[in-house]
């Protein structure tokens, strides 16, 4: 019975930080800083890496902005605030500067992305006591919008179930 070979078997060679980076690239977009810590991960030294992240910048196979943008676009129909996004950002090694750009460009009504959060999280219905208004404002506060966002969508809520009432 022939054995598989496996990644540490003496007869298959070695692939090039480049190859595997371009492999790691086929199959979504990846950070120039996420490729270096995975091609360190894998085994590869540190000039190899940058050589090899440095020519797929060049050839368009690895551009961060892309990146920011494509994982924005992503994180935003998710239903994730903008503080969690900028973290993420900043995760990735993207410049504040950047960030900022990105985020005035992708324009998002962050209270009606919270509003919509709530609404699929907890249904249409409002409510009036506290503690339940409480637990949806942390909800709102982990998935990453701001505390004067939060505020304002879950004192909308209890002004629409005061409403109902009338």
């Amino acid at each position: 019975m022939k054995r598989r070979p496996g990644p540490d078997d003496p007869a298959k060679p070695k692939r090039s930080a480049y190859d595997k980076a371009l492999g790691l690239l086929a199959r979504r977009e990846h950070s120039r800083k996420e490729l270096k810590t995975k091609l360190r991960q894998g085994g590869y030294e540190g000039e190899e890496t940058t050589d090899a992240i440095d020519r797929l910048g060049e050839q368009h196979y690895q551009d961060d902005d892309r990146f920011a943008e494509v994982l924005l676009r992503s994180r935003i129909s998710q239903g994730y605030g903008p503080m969690r996004l900028r973290v993420e950002l900043k995760s990735h090694g993207l410049a504040d500067a950047r960030i900022r750009e990105l985020m005035d460009e992708a324009e998002v009504d962050w209270d009606t992305s919270a509003a919509a959060q709530l609404r699929r999280r907890y249904g249409c219905a409002g409510t009036s006591d506290p503690a339940e208004r409480n637990r949806r404002a942390q909800f709102l506060l982990r998935r990453g919008f701001a505390a004067a966002t939060v505020r304002r969508v879950t004192h909308a809520d209890v002004d629409e179930a005061a409403d109902d009432i009338s």
